[in-house]
């Protein structure tokens, strides 16, 4: 990892950096999903290292068949995470059970404190080995009783791998804030102890991804109202959310069990084709377009649409470790079934909004 570290986390540049923090926030939300966690506090440290508590389950601690705390085996061995015994995640984010390794790999040193059966674990990493003996039975040193469970990490990004080493703040807030519309039912805390005055802000978005579509339409003058939807099928779960606004570009974003997709992928391509197929079929039913009209294209059917996808998926695959493109092909069926249904519900029962959306 510290000889090819683009291949895990994309770049050594800011944008490579500020990817450590999400690896380890995102593995913070897979304990959110499972039903355990809903607090997350980032935290960017003075001395420009970054700190990640949440109050789930607290990594395992006990033994694992290679011999060693089950912790140290997530942070030292690639492949090894949670992600890999299907029975801990149903879906997870991160990066195939790799995240926490690469980022303790990329780090001068890395601090581990597990809450968790009453105690608080200890554990200690400097550029990804571990430095602190364990005990007899081969268990993690204790800090100290506690009656909560969690996980805290802090981590300092390492100047040999990294071009630059001090995280952009408006990226990450960014990209919290977007955890907090995909999980309505997460508070994520995030503050800034670098500024003389820290910087302090919660994000918790219970409108989930209606509110994320809003506030991106916020300047904009609106055609229809934002229009949400959920549904399951075939294991795979999938929340839309979109609105006409009256501009003539369109922003449609996808995510993929939380993590954004900026190249769109199987499920972006299932919402397209159908709504594209939906508005048609409507526009020749209502007359709008004549028998010897041609069909309305995508864009012109997207034309001031804002939307947000997310799937929730089993088994994601990615074109790339960084997950920018989702490669699955049930994706795009299952998308396109439960949107072609649900729009056309809610066009029924709204005509006007469908007439103004035509328009």
């Amino acid at each position: 990892v510290r000889k090819r570290p683009g291949m895990y986390i994309g770049s050594t540049t800011r944008k490579g950096l500020n990817h450590l923090i999400y690896e380890i926030v995102d593995n913070s939300v897979d304990e959110h999903l499972a039903g355990f966690c809903d607090t997350i506090d980032v935290t960017l440290e003075a001395d420009g290292s970054c700190t990640v508590q949440d109050n789930g389950r607290g990594i395992p601690v006990a033994n694992h068949k290679f011999g060693i705390p089950a912790e140290r085996v997530v942070f030292t061995t690639l492949h090894a995470g949670g992600k890999f015994d299907n029975n801990a995640y149903k879906t997870s984010g991160g990066l195939h059970g790799v995240g926490s390794s690469v980022v303790n790999a990329l780090s001068v040193y890395m601090d581990v404190e597990i809450s968790r059966d009453g105690n608080v674990y200890h554990d200690h990493f400097e550029r990804g080995n571990a430095t602190l003996e364990l005990l007899k039975d081969k268990t993690l040193p204790v800090l100290r009783k506690s009656k909560e469970t969690g996980t805290k990490i802090t981590f300092l990004p390492d100047p040999e791998i990294f071009e630059k080493t001090n995280f952009n703040e408006e990226e990450v807030k960014n990209r919290l804030q977007q955890t907090a519309y995909l999980n309505p039912n997460l508070t994520i805390n995030f503050t800034d102890l670098r500024k003389e005055e820290p910087d302090e802000v919660t994000y918790h978005e219970p409108e989930g991804i209606g509110g994320f579509v809003k506030d991106l339409n916020d300047n904009n003058e609106a055609v229809t109202p934002v229009i949400t939807f959920d549904g399951e099928l075939d294991g795979i779960q999938v929340s839309v959310a979109f609105q006409y606004v009256n501009e003539f570009h369109e922003n449609i974003l996808g995510f993929c069990n939380n993590i954004y997709n900026a190249e769109g992928g199987s499920h972006i391509t299932g919402f397209k084709t159908v709504f594209t197929s939906v508005i048609n079929s409507y526009a020749r039913e209502l007359g709008i377009l004549k028998d010897k009209d041609p069909n309305f294209t995508g864009t012109d059917v997207r034309n001031g649409m804002t939307a947000v996808i997310s799937v929730k998926h089993p088994d994601p695959r990615f074109e790339g470790q960084t997950k920018t493109k989702l490669d699955n092909q049930d994706a795009a069926k299952v998308v396109s079934q439960i949107t072609g249904n649900e729009i056309q519900l809610f066009f029924d029962r709204n005509v006007e909004v469908l007439k103004s959306v035509i328009s």
